[in-house]
């Protein structure tokens, strides 16, 4: 089965990484009619629904009563969402020391301005930890 919608529109994982955005941006708890609203071009409101709370029940979201329905508002920024996937990823590697080696080896194509960034945060961490 295509991840396509048949009548052209986005693909399912499409909307699902879509789906935060209005309510980072809002800053304050949205219902799925809202949110579908927002992306002005979204899918039927059920279907923001059922993936608003698919979101909820990964924990990127977290739903707050309204009315007969629930608001829905950022468990985390997209900085922390990010971040909370990186670090899934380097859990499921069980050689994380060379993954590690690798992302910040001169192979990789990590910028320049990246490898400061790490080598200052790393060095305010374990400044931070005494």
């Amino acid at each position: 089965m295509s991840d396509k919608r048949r009548d052209g529109g986005r693909p399912h994982g499409g909307l699902v990484a879509d789906a935060p955005a209005p309510l980072w941006e809002a800053g304050e708890p949205m219902t799925a009619r809202q949110v579908d609203a927002a992306l002005d071009r979204g899918p039927a409101r059920p279907t923001m629904a059922t993936i608003l709370t698919r979101l909820h029940e990964k924990g990127t979201l977290r739903r707050i009563p309204s009315g007969r329905g629930f608001a829905h508002e950022p468990a985390q920024d997209a900085a922390g969402l990010v971040a909370g996937r990186m670090r899934r990823e380097l859990e499921s590697e069980s050689r994380r020391g060379l993954v590690l080696r690798r992302f910040v080896s001169p192979l990789s194509d990590l910028s320049e301005s990246d490898e400061d960034t790490l080598r200052c945060l790393l060095l305010e961490a374990e400044d931070g930890s005494e």
